[in-house]
């Protein structure tokens, strides 16, 4: 089995939006969030959804999952006060419902510019290694930071590469891991692969789009309006 957990806990402060959380922002009518379920509901290896809401935005969601019939979607659930902790509640609800061989699928819910194509290598590079982190190359200068706003060491371009989402993994053995992080306080990962690496897992990557951007400012938002109204475009002029 192959179970998306969506978490989509944020309160959306950088966006400076003062009536809706980011992810209910609409595009052409369409709420973000919705835009990425969509995918997760289009790919054909997914058997199962999870989303970790905001607790007071989970009957909105449920109106737009049943609106826009995500039929995939098992629960929405209440999300934590940290990414983390909204990952670990999806997760923990998803191990619930799915066996521990099953493949877990962790993504953004603001992260609506992935691809099918992308979910199905990820869920097939985890049948094959493990677990699976959607990259991209990195396309400018990565330098570290110096002492005294000063330069540090200047990276490689072509050894560097984004870290994105979906972040794939064996659903029994991540679900171990979060444990074994939350018995010692370790509640502060920026993210899935990073919480697995320091537990001494090799990570695999698979390619994903440049533009699996995540929306988390205004011009996050405009970039996305950009390539969802460019797209259209070429398919209305066979571009």
């Amino acid at each position: 089995m192959n179970v998306a957990v969506i978490f989509a806990g944020g309160a959306g402060k950088r966006m400076n939006t003062k009536s809706k959380p980011k992810q209910f922002l609409k595009l052409h009518g369409k709420p973000i969030l919705i835009y990425t379920l969509e995918l997760f509901q289009q790919a054909p290896s997914i058997d199962g959804i999870v989303v970790a809401m905001l607790e007071g935005w989970i009957s909105y969601s449920l109106d737009l999952i049943e609106e826009y019939r995500i039929t995939k979607v098992k629960s929405v659930i209440p999300g934590g006060e940290t990414g983390q902790e909204s990952i670990f509640k999806g997760v923990e609800k998803a191990h619930e419902l799915y066996p521990d061989d099953s493949v877990v699928l962790v993504h953004d819910g603001v992260r609506p510019l992935v691809d099918v194509n992308t979910i199905e290598n990820c869920i097939n590079c985890v049948k094959k290694y493990g677990n699976a982190i959607t990259v991209s190359p990195a396309t400018e200068t990565i330098a570290l930071m110096g002492e005294q706003e000063s330069v540090g060491e200047i990276l490689p371009r072509s050894e560097c590469q984004l870290a994105k989402a979906p972040q794939c993994f064996n659903l029994g053995e991540f679900y171990e891991m979060h444990l074994k992080a939350r018995s010692v306080g370790y509640c502060d990962f920026i993210d899935s692969a990073s919480l697995m690496q320091f537990y001494g897992h090799k990570l695999y990557t698979v390619q994903g789009p440049a533009e699996n951007i995540k929306i988390t400012t205004p011009g996050d938002f405009y970039i996305f309006r950009a390539i969802v109204d460019a797209r259209e475009n070429s398919q209305i002029f066979g571009l």
